[in-house]
């Protein structure tokens, strides 16, 4: 079988290379991936697919019934289409063709891998055993489409769940594997410091806020490396200030907006009572009062072991010894795949794209590019993994294998 999986997937290389570049001329942002939609849900339909648009807003659903169709259970294939606001600076042939929108993450290399592996399943037909349910996500940089399309159903009778992320570090044609965390939590953070205004030039007959709010990141930074746990690592991030309202005048309040990123769960879940504490330790020696909002957003993605086991020996065995990374480290970006597995146990790998002979751009670069030999890894390595998912798990012991 794999030989077949393989055969086919350099048969349709070209086609998928095509796929790939057609999507990246023609990049669309979060919950406006209309033209991508379409485009999907034609290749997908005349493929056979039982398809469904429109889940999850802007979000397509294709259906593959192996021969225990009857069995009702799923395993799914999620890839996301997505684009970001970034002007192209790549100059290929196929650059984006929309000012201030390019695909800068590599979502239509996931998309082209997801199309892929739905042309090779559905070639394979019923020498699959079971059945695969391929999730082509709108929103993921804004995180909103993986709970967008669960809202939908998508993920009712599915037992577990496969993905992929592009990673130029790695290169084109080998794929990383990680067991355990992959990304972090990613939450938003708001703190409003609320002093008393004043003349600037007598500062003690008021509170001045902008000077407090210093103090407050100051500590922050401060803290995490002395209040946590170093193998458990926190990132705490304030990307804005605004505050003050003249040169001469002392400012009565400031907003700090922020993100937070964590690994471990238990960190994740102290982090808000932790940040009130330190503001409140800074803000009341000097007259301040604060409000901390502190927004949830994406847990980390925490691979099954045995789904990732099954996509490292699936590899392996596919792309060769030397072409798969353990990874030792996880990445401290967000990624909504995460709320797929609340519902089902999942892993996801990451995709080498980088190139041997020229300078690798890091994701969300305007010079952003991939090895496109990558596409071909990846759906190899995604259809074989589906194969083996289904043969490597009996029914009577799929569930418990997956619990992991």
């Amino acid at each position: 079988m794999l030989e077949a999986i393989q055969k086919l997937a350099q048969k349709l290389t070209p086609r998928l290379i095509e796929i790939r570049r057609h999507l990246h001329s023609f990049p669309e942002l979060s919950g406006q991936e209309h033209e991508t939609a379409a485009y999907v849900a034609g290749i997908l339909s005349s493929y056979g697919l039982k398809v469904h648009e429109g889940v999850g807003k802007t979000g397509i659903v294709g259906e593959l019934l192996g021969r225990q169709a009857s069995s009702g259970q799923f395993l799914a294939i999620r890839t996301d289409m997505d684009a970001l606001p970034i002007n192209e600076l790549t100059r290929l042939e196929f650059a984006s063709r929309k000012p201030g929108i390019m695909h800068a993450c590599g979502h239509d290399v996931h998309t082209t891998v997801g199309v892929g592996t739905a042309m090779i399943l559905s070639e394979l037909g019923e020498q699959i055993s079971g059945n695969v349910r391929l999730l082509f996500q709108p929103a993921e940089e804004t995180a909103q489409g993986a709970s967008w399309m669960i809202q939908s159903g998508a993920m009712e009778n599915v037992e577990a769940i496969l993905s992929c992320h592009v990673f130029p570090s790695i290169p084109g044609g080998s794929v990383g594997i990680r067991y355990g965390a992959l990304t972090a939590a990613a939450d938003n953070l708001e703190i409003k410091i609320i002093g008393e205004s004043g003349h600037g030039a007598r500062p003690h007959e008021a509170v001045d806020a902008i000077w407090i709010a210093a103090q407050v990141i100051t500590t922050l930074q401060q803290a995490i490396s002395r209040t946590h746990n170093p193998l458990r690592p926190v990132v705490l991030t304030i990307g804005q200030v605004n505050g003050g309202r003249a040169p001469n005048v002392i400012a009565d309040h400031v907003i700090l907006k922020g993100t937070v990123r964590s690994l471990h769960p238990d960190t994740h879940a102290q982090l808000p009572d932790w940040i009130e504490a330190i503001v409140a330790g800074v803000c009341q020696p000097y007259g301040a009062t604060f409000q901390v909002n502190y927004e949830r957003g994406v847990p980390s993605v925490q691979n099954c072991d045995r789904l990732s086991k099954l996509l490292e020996h699936s590899a392996r065995a596919a792309l060769g010894e030397e072409k798969v990374q353990l990874l030792p480290e996880p990445s401290l970006g967000a990624e909504d795949f995460a709320l797929f597995l609340k519902h089902a146990p999942g892993a996801m790998f990451r995709l080498g794209v980088g190139f041997h002979d020229r300078p690798n751009y890091p994701l969300h670069h305007p010079n952003f590019d991939i090895d496109e030999q990558a596409i071909t890894a990846g759906v190899v390595t995604m259809s074989y993994s589906a194969y083996q998912y289904w043969q490597s798990f009996p029914v009577q012991h799929r569930t418990e294998s997956t619990a992991a």
